[in-house]
């Protein structure tokens, strides 16, 4: 989120450059040349799937800061029936002494349904919430889940039979920050969970300001006027249930801004997991591990701190994944309207250049303010596509629909190759475009029919379901890639070869914008009908080769064990 009152000088992409980008991207994705076409792409089934799940900005609303910021999601298989749940973040009053709507589970029942079981679960936070992570923090093979809030987090301990327990205090996780985004990783390769939380402002209601509109309306403040970064923090895993706040120890205070999207990856391939932070309007971090329980920030001479005219951006959501397929990771992130949404490609070597004017993706999201996203290959043609959420955080413009002056249409993109996209028309993808305020974005097979399904948690609305449409346009194959401890392999990427082709995939969980996703990785394949070389690269950068597999089913890679033996059928028919 960016400032909504600007001086005349605060200007993030000069006008000129910002008509440029505008002009390249609509040469490469303009409405003739995109697929405009009445078939959707999706279709949201919420109601019909039972997910009646409604986000409550404010009990109240005084245009407090945190009011426009909530609403996360979380896909999770809490009870491992092979099905992903679904975890949904609620927002209510952020008065840190009363509490609240509460989060809500919803049980997968298999058959595209779902079930409501968040009065039984143990897990239905009635805090101020803002998003999710989800890992297997302590060994046991069912998936734990990590809730973020305006004050004290929650740490949930999967205890299987459908029930979680509040382990926070006992496993020293709490905090009393304002959190956002955070993730599970295994930063000292000691193979346990270590856990990482993004802080956005040092926030109370006594410290809220006002500030107003353009039209002398009340509106939203920026960040910035609050004075007042919070430092980020790193937990160590110390494999006993409990962790360790090594926030200083590692270096990880040294630099912090306005936290919202993290994510963990190894950008520099030498086998240790690094991190990045995107920052609400300062210069984000790259955490580069130097092995020793040590990171070092190394955005600025990467390239990734600012954009390409040097300008801090406002970060919201964020996502690393291979857009070239060269191997490496590269690094996309949402940011506020007048501004574009960012790409930078790696160079192999933690490296990175922006190439958001040539790919396609610089003008479509100048006149928008994203949040959630995700990359996927939904049509099954074997490039990556993206979708993005979109909404406001100001009364800065003319309201789009009736009642809620911060909804905008999100966005969808379909993926050319060789790092090109052009926006779907209508926008987003759907019959018609959808107009909500969405915040993060979760992605998932939640139906088992074998393309990739998103939930959009849409702040002051009801969450939607977005069911694929456009996988069955071609082939597909996925995998869950586990360690030799059966334990899904965070950290771990995916190559498979088809037809002299490749693709990768990294294994994770943690990306968008305070979201947990489902960490099986899934290739399109057009219309070949196997996977003619899977190759994994674990986490200490060892490889291991796998074979060929078949189409249209979901194979488990596990560390040692080759060939797998487990498969299971996707609930359509491949195309012949």
């Amino acid at each position: 989120m960016r400032a909504i009152q600007r001086r005349p000088a605060v200007i993030t992409i000069p006008a000129v450059l910002m008509t440029v980008l505008a002009s390249v991207s609509a040469a490469q994705a303009g409405p003739d040349d995109s697929d405009s076409s009445a078939t959707p792409w999706f279709e949201d089934v919420a109601p019909e799937a039972g997910i009646d799940f409604v986000h409550q900005r404010a009990a109240t609303v005084r245009y407090w800061l945190p009011e426009i910021m909530s609403g996360g999601a979380a896909w999770l298989d809490y009870d491992g029936d092979g099905d992903p749940d679904l975890y949904l973040v609620q927002g209510g009053s952020p008065d840190a002494d009363s509490g609240g709507p509460a989060n809500a589970l919803f049980r997968n029942n298999g058959d595209g349904s779902f079930t409501d079981v968040s009065a039984d679960s143990g897990a239905a936070d009635p805090r101020y919430g803002m998003g999710a992570a989800v890992g297997d923090y302590d060994g046991d093979g069912d998936p734990d889940l990590y809730v973020t809030n305006l004050g004290a987090n929650v740490l949930y301990r999967n205890e299987g039979g459908g029930r979680f327990s509040d382990v926070t205090a006992a496993a020293g996780v709490g905090g009393d920050s304002w959190s956002t985004s955070a993730v599970f990783f295994d930063y000292d390769g000691d193979n346990d969970l270590d856990l990482f939380v993004a802080n956005y402002v040092k926030w109370s209601p006594e410290r809220e300001i006002e500030c107003f509109g353009g039209a002398n309306e009340r509106t939203y403040c920026h960040p910035n006027r609050y004075n007042g970064p919070a430092p980020d923090v790193l937990y160590r895993n110390d494999g006993d249930g409990n962790f360790t706040d090594v926030s200083q120890a590692s270096g990880i205070w040294r630099a912090y801004g306005n936290g919202l999207g993290v994510v963990a990856a190894d950008f520099d391939a030498d086998g240790r997991q690094d991190l990045y932070v995107a920052n609400d309007g300062m210069p984000n971090q790259l955490w580069i591990n130097q092995g020793e329980g040590r990171f070092r920030d190394d955005a600025l001479l990467a390239g990734a701190a600012v954009n390409m005219t040097g300008a801090a951006e406002a970060g919201m959501g964020v996502a690393a994944v291979d857009i070239e397929n060269d191997g490496d990771l590269d690094l996309f992130m949402t940011h506020l309207r007048g501004e574009t949404n960012t790409l930078y490609l790696n160079d192999g070597k933690a490296s990175f250049n922006d190439s958001t004017a040539t790919s396609g993706l610089a003008g479509p999201s100048i006149a928008f303010t994203g949040f959630g996203m995700g990359f996927a290959d939904f049509d099954h043609d074997g490039n990556l596509d993206l979708y993005v959420a979109n909404g406001r955080v100001g009364h800065s413009q003319e309201a789009l629909i009736p009642g809620d002056p911060f909804a905008e249409p999100n966005q969808l993109f379909r993926g050319l190759g060789r790092g090109k996209f052009e926006e779907i028309l209508p926008r987003g993808g759907t019959r018609g475009e959808v107009i909500d305020n969405s915040r993060a974005t979760a992605y998932a097979d939640y139906d088992g029919d074998g393309d990739i399904d998103i939930v959009v948690l849409n702040n002051g609305g009801r969450a939607r379901l977005l069911k694929n449409l456009a996988g069955d346009r071609g082939n597909a194959v996925r995998f869950r890639v586990l360690d030799g401890s059966g334990r899904d392999a965070i950290g771990a990427q995916v190559g498979l070869r088809s037809g002299g082709d490749w693709q990768w995939r990294p294994v994770q969980t943690g990306y968008s914008y305070c979201a947990a996703n489902e960490p099986l990785v899934h290739f399109g394949l057009g219309e070949r009908e196997q996977a003619d070389e899977v190759l994994v690269i674990w986490p200490d950068r060892s490889e291991e080769s796998f074979g060929a597999f078949p189409a249209g089913a979901s194979h488990e890679l596990r560390r040692g064990r080759n060939p797998s033996s487990i498969a299971v059928a996707f609930r359509y028919h491949p195309i012949r």
